[in-house]
């Protein structure tokens, strides 16, 4: 049987199709031909000029009643197929061929939206001037699909929700390393163990609008050669919810921080700032797409999704253009 449907497939086109649906779904060729909007005769022609070019009885007719034969019933299973597959590609040319159109609403984290999401959009949006983009910057995750967001590009993982309802994808690798400015290191030293970075002075980031289930100065690490963990519970002598603010106290040399790389690989570049046990690092910083679950994904939000895919994956923050000269350090006496 699978050959000969594969022999009847090679020697039928698409109006074919069309035509076993319609007298399969009417029940009757009057009725098929009415939804066909032809005549009945060119329906009972069709289906005889079919059935002789095959060799295949396809329908059993009486005067009272119309039946499918075996390879019928077969041909019209093989044409479901077919047809679904002949307007799936239809509607992806279509989509193809229209411009962007429509309003995309999204949400970013503060820091890295401002400083990485935004000019990200800019550039979507100047390849489709037809769109409209939104972007809120905020440091608690909406709850997306009841504010009508197509998404967000987010930090953290999506907690406290079941997974079934949200689509996740990773757009970038990122990590929270340990940092200190060289002022600080050679007043306090730097430390050599984890141990010795427990006595430290911390500065302490209480982002993601306080939210945490842990301690904001209880730092998970992971060691990068073997990947064990450790926890080290740092005094916190300086804290603020601005990230920005912590960078701050850490340039001026007021303690250690644990900060993103995105955030501070230029001053890590210039010198401003110096990697503390850079073996050791938060991993828990990937920057994430997160939307609802949808059945259907509009073309111009899967396009945004390739596109920050594309503007991330080489982790450009870790080739800034704008990392400033590194400062020149005062000679000792």
């Amino acid at each position: 049987m699978r050959q000969l449907i594969i022999s009847l497939m090679a020697r039928i086109d698409r109006n074919d199709l069309e035509l076993m649906q319609a007298i399969r779904s009417q029940g009757s060729l009057a009725a098929a031909a009415l939804s066909l909007g032809v005549v009945p005769s060119v329906v009972t022609k069709r289906l005889g000029a079919l059935e002789a070019q095959l060799g295949q009885r396809l329908f059993e007719r009486t005067t009272r009643r119309l039946s499918l034969t075996g390879e019928g019933e077969a041909l019209c299973l093989h044409a479901d197929e077919l047809l679904g597959g002949f307007a799936a590609l239809e509607a992806e040319m279509a989509e193809r061929q229209d411009a962007l159109s429509g309003t995309l609403r999204l949400a970013a984290t503060f820091g890295f939206g401002r400083r990485w999401v935004g000019p990200v959009l800019a550039a979507f949006q100047a390849e489709h001037p037809a769109l409209q983009i939104e972007l809120q910057l905020t440091e608690q995750l909406p709850d997306l699909g009841a504010e009508g967001f197509d998404g967000a590009v987010w930090l953290w993982s999506v907690q406290n929700r079941h997974a079934s309802d949200w689509v996740t994808r990773r757009i970038a690798r990122n990590q929270r390393v340990l940092a200190a400015s060289p002022a600080y290191l050679e007043r306090r030293g730097t430390p050599g163990d984890l141990s010795a970075l427990a006595a430290h002075d911390a500065l302490v980031a209480r982002e993601n609008g306080g939210t945490s289930p842990r301690p904001f100065d209880l730092w998970t690490l992971r060691h990068a050669r073997d990947a064990s963990t450790a926890r080290i519970r740092m005094k916190g002598v300086l804290a603020s919810n601005s990230g920005e603010m912590v960078r701050d106290w850490c340039l001026d040399g007021r303690g250690i921080m644990l900060r993103s790389l995105w955030d501070i690989a230029p001053q890590l570049a210039s010198g401003e700032l110096v990697r503390v046990l850079p073996h050791y690092a938060m991993p828990d910083a990937d920057i994430h797409w997160v939307a609802p679950w949808r059945p259907k994904t509009p073309r111009r939000v899967r396009l945004l999704i390739d596109f920050l895919v594309n503007a991330f994956r080489s982790e450009p923050w870790k080739a800034d253009p704008k990392v400033p000269a590194p400062r020149p350090r005062p000679r000792r006496g």
